[in-house]
């Protein structure tokens, strides 16, 4: 359906750092608007810290809703009229929604990844999972997980100056939900070892990976193990080396990519109440940017059912 910019039209868009510019995000909420007959536009909408702020409070007024990245997920929850359940949790915001005059700040992210490991045949309950990162993409993660009751997720992040109150979340989290749910110190990398060692789930939350960070990986190959399924939270490049490495192990994957649509589909309900046709845009996602196929291996019970003699 062809649509033409009007008095009617709708403002969404992407709130985030000067890297924001390379998203895909804009084109896949483009052709699912088109497709299913929203009328608005998406836009990037580079900014600096010090006009978040400002452009939160100039947002309210003219858009419908915006979506938030990267460096921006933590700080924004602040000018927020309200948070969801989960944003609160988390202490994250990825989508906000003005509704009343109001910005509610909601986090997809989560979701969003729990729905992209489980069409890789990936149940996270009564698992065990390692967490790399505790920012807003490694946040999300770990605390959908652990409403998604998995068993026991061990954190892991540096020592930066977010870590007592990230030490403070994790045990709010705990003590919300009944699930073990630990903080450790990524530099110690015996300890990470031997956590990835009895895990069933390996998620990268870090920018590890990518930007100027791409070709390099959190992990090493040696912590890698033959029940283990690998996520990524990062979407560009297509294929991190994390995702390599996994995969020439012969281990089930799941690229941030899968996540970036889950998580876009779920915020446009929220803006419009509208179902993002997710085949489509994964399709037409395929062809213009090669996503590859995100289903290549299917986790099955094998390693699940019958615990692996680790």
């Amino acid at each position: 359906m062809e649509l033409a910019i009007n008095g009617e039209t709708k403002l969404a868009g992407l709130v985030g750092g000067d890297t924001i510019t390379q998203s895909f995000s804009p084109m896949m909420h483009t052709a699912s608007f088109k497709e299913v007959g929203v009328n608005a536009v998406y836009l990037s909408l580079p900014i600096e810290m010090d006009q978040l702020k400002e452009v939160v409070a100039g947002l309210k007024d003219i858009a419908v809703g915006y979506n938030v990245t990267m460096p921006f997920k933590t700080y924004i929850c602040e000018y927020m009229d309200e948070l969801s359940p989960a944003a609160k949790l988390m202490g994250a915001v990825n989508t906000v929604e003005i509704r009343d005059g109001k910005c509610i700040g909601h986090n997809t992210d989560g979701a969003g990844f729990v729905e992209n490991i489980k069409n890789v045949g990936f149940d996270p309950k009564g698992k065990i999972a390692t967490v790399i990162g505790a920012g807003g993409a490694g946040s999300a993660v770990f605390t959908q997980l652990a409403l998604e009751q998995v068993e026991e997720i061990y954190v892991y992040n540096i020592k930066d100056s977010f870590w007592d109150s990230t030490e403070k979340r994790v045990a709010q989290l705990a003590e919300h939900t009944g699930v073990k749910v630990s903080l450790h110190d990524l530099n110690n990398r015996d300890e990470l070892k031997e956590s990835i060692f009895v895990s069933d789930l390996l998620v990268n939350a870090t920018k590890v990976g990518s930007g100027e960070l791409e070709g390099q990986s959190s992990i090493d190959e040696e912590m890698l193990h033959e029940c283990l399924v690998v996520a990524d939270t990062v979407y560009k490049p297509l294929e991190t080396k994390l995702i390599k490495m996994a995969k020439d192990y012969g281990l089930v994957t799941a690229g941030g990519v899968g996540m970036l649509l889950q998580q876009a589909a779920l915020a446009e309900k929220i803006w419009f109440g509208t179902d993002m046709p997710v085949a489509y845009i994964e399709k037409i996602s395929s062809n213009n940017t090669c996503l590859g196929d995100q289903t290549l291996k299917r986790y099955s019970n094998s390693c699940g059912e019958e615990k692996c003699q680790k």
